[in-house]
């Protein structure tokens, strides 16, 4: 039933194409910023889920709302 519906639609067989063009192009736009980014940016980012100040907003946050 399904494999009737879909060949009755025009131009199916782009959408396959497309998809995958545009999974590559994000893809090949994620290994270019990877490879360009600065070294200092990504040791900032990676030590974000440590960083004890993300706990200190989040009560300060809770603390102005109880109020």
């Amino acid at each position: 039933m399904y494999k009737n519906v879909l060949q009755s639609i025009d131009n199916i067989a782009i959408w396959p194409v497309i998809s995958f063009v545009i999974f590559f192009l994000f893809f090949i736009c994620l290994l270019w910023w990877v490879f360009t980014t600065d070294r200092k940016l990504i040791d900032e980012i990676k030590g974000l889920p440590l960083d004890g100040e993300t706990d200190k907003a989040t009560i300060h946050v809770e603390q102005t709302n109880r109020k």
